[in-house]
């Protein structure tokens, strides 16, 4: 059991690498390096996709391990990045389309959609530094 235990840790070491250099490296240099901004933002929000699956999966492994309680933060994560997803995101592309969605325009939509993603990412870097590696 202890094998799969730190197997889990590294999962959420990777999962926490993988959440930042999203949001820090990858989505700003799809954007300075694509002359297509629309062309930019879908694969962007292809990898956040990616990213919250691969958080469910964190997340759902983590609830079949020992000591499951102290992995809250790890589902924190993956429910902001699943309203993201599944809530915000539709919202977003509406009003793209539209000009507004629910009163808000998409810069504002991505702007709630950002703090979401950041929550996620804290919390994944909080079950981190928290966790004792030893």
């Amino acid at each position: 059991m202890r094998q799969v235990q730190n197997a889990y840790r590294v999962l959420v070491v990777l999962m926490a690498g993988s959440l930042w250099s999203a949001a820090l490296i990858v989505a700003p240099t799809l954007f300075y390096e694509q002359p297509d901004r629309q062309l930019a933002g879908q694969l962007a929000g292809h990898i956040f996709s990616i990213e919250t699956y691969l958080a469910i999966a964190v997340a759902l492994v983590g609830l079949l391990l020992p000591g499951r309680t102290k992995m809250v933060p790890a589902y924190l994560a993956a429910a902001m990045l699943a309203v993201n997803e599944w809530v915000l995101r539709p919202m977003m592309g509406q009003a793209r389309l539209h000009g507004a969605s629910y009163g808000l325009g998409f810069g504002a939509w991505h702007g709630v959609s950002f703090l979401l993603y950041l929550v996620a990412a804290f919390a994944v870097l909080v079950l981190v530094w928290k966790n004792d590696f030893r």
